[in-house]
């Protein structure tokens, strides 16, 4: 049994905006006398978009409108419906998460997002998604060996560590090739990010001569961008282990953002995605070819002696790995068994609330006053936001256990249900049909309760209406975390 499904990922970057089509395709891998297991088998690109600058008001406010004609524009191109949308995710990524009205864009593009696509702006999705779709992540598994990949947009770089094909861990930088604009005719610099003023404000430690602070109108020559270019090539260095610690990656680090720890060793194998990795491996002859410092970005991590050390990968995609990312790999499926009454699909941004294993397996005295208690942490003067519970669960779990933990769900629910809230039961192990049949009877009105999925506090989860023929549910596991300076 197969199943198709037509995914768009959007993506609204600091420097571009960008769309793509994929394909997924669904199968049964299991047995005939098994329990299903659907799995994505194949991803196909149907259409790719043109790349367009991202249009902007003012240095803080995205120009929604404008954006939305884009998207309008490359919907036509391709022939594809809106309706005909099933899964995907609507991305704004780097400097564009930080401008005053991104959500607002948010909201203006969700109509052409079907029913069930998500939007999202947190730097561990997306460096995940750029990785994913400049393959790294199975470079690494093919050549087992560890990938330190860097997705370096206009406005910050996203990292991905992957070793063997497995994800270690995701980070940050405010490193990109738009910090510093610059205008191509009069040759005068337009724009400086926050970051290239606190460069010289706060002489962050392992810089020799920076020189002059840079003005917005003074002239703008390569000699004199130099440093600070230099001191972002030095901070992708250090956080790859390729030289000795000076405090430059932490200063480059984003606010926010959870800090990668330096590694032990140097990393065996080192990738590139994003724009400024066009200028990598094939950098335009005019440095000013983009009105911005991407060009001189670009060559310097080619020049640098420390990068030409070691393994050096280009990813499948450069520019487009984030929308590629977003079109063919945000979307996940919900494990072999799952369980769902009443419920009106898709269900959108559901906070994620996991509790201690401790609390899990305490009993059901226990499990039920860890969820009233934690549920707290969702409510406001409108009432309790509909959370889903997130649970480690048994790999083969007794009679007993099962009755236990739906007992204890059950009552730490009980004083919320049939007020516009309703059980939604996340599960990482393969038992949430059995849980949810043992909650079923004690609870009227909508029940969910999926597996395979797993999810931690401070996440959300987008649940898709049933595919294969009802067998399981498209679900996104993804950060609503819109930065700030």
């Amino acid at each position: 049994m197969t199943q198709e499904l037509l995914s768009v990922g959007i993506d609204i970057g600091t420097s571009t905006t960008q769309l793509i089509f994929s394909r997924l395709t669904l199968e049964n891998r299991a047995n005939p006398f098994s329990v299903p297991r659907i799995a994505i088998a194949d991803k196909e690109v149907l259409y790719r978009s043109g790349i367009h600058f991202t249009p902007l008001l003012s240095d803080t406010v995205i120009d929604s409108e404008g954006v939305r004609a884009i998207v309008e524009e490359e919907y036509r191109k391709s022939g594809f419906e809106k309706a005909q949308i099933s899964t995907g995710a609507v991305i704004i990524t780097g400097e564009t998460a930080r401008k005053e009205n991104a959500r607002e864009v948010l909201s203006t593009l969700s109509g052409f997002a079907g029913d069930f696509v998500v939007a999202t702006a947190g730097p561990d999705l997306e460096s995940i998604l750029a990785a994913r779709g400049a393959g790294i992540d199975d470079y690494s598994k093919e050549h087992h060996t560890e990938v330190l990949h860097f997705d370096i947009g206009g406005g910050t770089s996203n990292l991905a560590l992957y070793d063997r094909g497995e994800l270690k861990t995701t980070g940050c930088m405010d490193v990109g090739g738009r910090l510093i604009k610059i205008d191509r005719e009069t040759g005068s610099i337009t724009y400086l990010s926050p970051k290239v003023r606190q460069f010289y404000d706060s002489a962050p430690p392992g810089c020799a001569a920076r020189g002059a602070p840079l003005s917005v109108g003074e002239a703008a020559a390569p000699e004199r961008l130099a440093p600070f270019v230099s001191a972002m090539v030095s901070a992708l260095e250090e956080i790859a282990g390729l030289r000795e610690p000076t405090g430059l990656a932490d200063f480059f680090w984003t606010g926010g953002a959870a800090k990668m720890p330096l590694p032990a060793a140097p990393v065996p194998c080192v990738s590139f995605s994003g724009g400024v990795a066009d200028c990598i491996w094939s950098p335009p002859e005019d440095w000013l070819a983009y009105g911005d410092i991407g060009v001189l970005l670009g060559r310097a991590i080619r020049e640098s002696p420390a990068f030409r050390g070691t393994e050096l990968v280009r990813g499948e995609e450069t520019i487009r790995a984030t929308v590629v990312g977003a079109g063919s790999h945000s979307t996940d499926l919900s494990g072999s068994t799952i369980f769902y009454r009443g419920v009106e699909f898709p269900l959108k941004n559901l906070p994620i609330l996991k509790l201690t294993e401790e609390e899990e397996r305490g009993g059901p005295a226990r499990l039920a006053a860890a969820i009233r208690e934690k549920l707290r942490w969702f409510a406001d003067e409108g009432g309790l936001t509909q959370t889903a519970l997130c649970l480690r669960g048994e790999k083969n779990p007794s009679y007993r256990a099962v009755k236990e933990l739906a007992q204890g769900v059950r009552e730490g629910l009980e004083p919320l249900l049939g007020r516009g809230f309703f059980p939604v039961v996340v599960v990482e192990t393969d038992m949430a049909k059995v849980l949810g049949q043992a909650l079923a009877p004690g609870i009227s009105g909508p029940l969910l309760c999926l597996d395979g999925v797993s999810a931690d506090n401070g996440d959300y989860i987008d649940i898709g209406a049933p595919v294969a023929n009802g067998a399981v549910l498209p679900v996104v596991i993804k950060t609503l975390a819109f930065q700030k300076n």
